[in-house]
C-alpha cells in the first residue's frame, strides 16, 4: 500500500495552506494485534456483550413506552438513558467487531469523524441526562407538593432538549478544528476514533486546542458532579428531618441514580485520563480496558440497576413475562 504523504505550504500571509492530495483519506488503528484463532473467541465475547446491551436496554425502553403508569419524568429520563446506550453502542460495536476479525484496521476519514461524533456526544448526553435526573429527584423529594407543577411535560422536554443539544453546540467547534488541522500521519493508537488522537497527528502546534480541550473536559465533568453533590446534600438534609418510611422511599429512588452516576464518572475519568498520556508510555492492555470501560459498563449497568431496583419497572417486566408464559402454556 502506498504511503500517504502530506504537504503543508506556508504562504507569505502566514497562513497554512493544505494540499488536498496530502490529506490522509483514511486512518489506521494500530493497537489491534493478531491473536490468531483467539480472535474468534474475542469476537464471540464482544458480540455477546453487544447483544446483552441491546436486549437489556430495549427491555427498559419498551417497558417505559408501553406502560402508561411509567409515563412520568423519572421513567422518561431512564428511558432516555437506555436510548443513549443504544446510540453509543451502535457507534462503536459494529466497527469494533469487524476490526477484531479483520487483518487490516483502516477506517475512512468521514467514517472516523462520524464515529468520533457519536462516541463523544454519547458520553456528554449520558452525563447530562444523569444530571437532569438529579434535579428531578431534588424536586420530588424536597418539594413534593410542587413537583407536578414544576416537572411538567414541557419542562421535561426542555431539560432533555438541553441535554441533547448542549454537547452538539460545544463539540462542533472542536470538530471543526480537528477536521481542518493539517495531518502528518494517519496512525491512531486507539481502538476507535477520538478527537485528541486525531489532534496528536497534526503538523502544527496544538497547545491552544489541548488547553481548551482540557478546560472543556474539566468543566463538562465537574459542573454536573458538583450539581449532583449539591442536590444530594439537599436531599440528605430533608431526609434527616423526615420519618424512616420517607427515608426508605427516598433511598429506593435515589440509590440507583447514585450508583449509576458514580460508576459513569469513574468510567469517563479513566477515559479522559488516558488521553493525557502518550500511548507508548501505557501498557496496551490498560489502553484497551480504559477505552472500553465507559462504552461497556454503563450500558449494561443502567438497565440492571433500574430494572432490578425500581419496583415499578420490575413489576411491569415480571407481569409481561408471566403473561407471555401463560400465553405459551395455552
Amino acid at each position: 500500500m502506498t504511503n500517504v504523504t502530506f504537504q503543508v505550504n506556508c504562504s507569505s500571509d502566514g497562513f497554512l495552506h493544505m494540499n488536498n492530495s496530502g490529506t490522509p483519506s483514511y486512518f489506521e488503528f494500530t493497537v489491534f494485534s493478531d491473536y490468531g484463532s483467539l480472535r474468534y473467541l474475542f469476537f464471540c465475547l464482544c458480540l455477546l456483550i453487544y447483544m446483552t446491551i441491546i436486549s437489556a436496554n430495549l427491555v427498559i425502553v419498551l417497558t417505559v413506552c408501553v406502560e402508561k403508569s411509567l409515563h412520568q419524568p423519572m421513567y422518561i429520563f431512564i428511558c432516555c438513558l437506555s436510548l443513549n446506550s443504544l446510540y453509543g453502542s451502535a457507534g462503536f460495536f459494529p466497527r469494533f467487531l469487524m476490526d477484531i476479525l479483520s487483518d487490516t484496521h483502516f477506517i475512512s476519514r468521514p467514517f472516523c469523524f462520524i464515529q468520533m461524533y457519536i462516541i463523544h456526544t454519547y458520553k456528554m448526553h449520558e452525563l447530562n441526562i444523569l444530571t437532569v435526573m438529579s434535579y428531578d429527584r431534588l424536586v420530588a423529594i424536597c418539594q413534593p407538593l410542587h413537583y407536578h407543577r414544576k416537572m411538567t411535560f414541557r419542562t421535561v422536554l426542555c431539560l432533555l432538549g438541553f441535554a441533547v443539544l448542549q454537547p452538539v453546540c460545544i463539540l462542533i467547534y472542536f470538530f471543526y478544528l480537528s477536521i481542518s488541522l493539517p495531518m502528518c500521519g494517519n496512525k491512531l493508537q486507539r481502538i476507535y476514533c477520538t478527537i485528541w488522537a486525531v489532534v496528536q497527528l497534526s503538523c502544527v502546534d496544538t497547545t491552544t486546542i489541548s488547553i481548551a480541550g482540557q478546560f472543556l473536559a474539566v468543566t463538562v465533568i465537574f459542573i454536573p458532579l458538583f450539581f449532583v453533590l449539591y442536590t444530594y446534600l439537599r436531599i440528605l438534609l430533608v431526609c434527616r428531618r423526615s420519618s424512616s418510611e420517607f427515608r426508605g422511599k427516598a433511598l429506593q429512588t435515589c440509590l440507583p441514580h447514585i450508583v449509576t452516576f458514580v460508576n459513569y464518572c469513574i468510567s469517563v475519568f479513566c477515559e479522559v485520563s488516558l488521553s493525557q498520556y502518550e500511548v507508548d508510555q501505557v501498557h496496551m492492555v490498560v489502553v484497551i480496558v480504559l477505552s472500553l470501560e465507559f462504552l461497556i459498563i454503563p450500558p449494561i449497568n443502567n438497565p440492571l440497576v433500574y430494572g432490578l431496583n425500581l419496583p415499578q419497572i420490575r413489576a411491569v417486566i415480571v407481569r409481561v413475562i408471566v403473561i407471555h408464559k401463560m400465553g405459551d402454556s395455552t
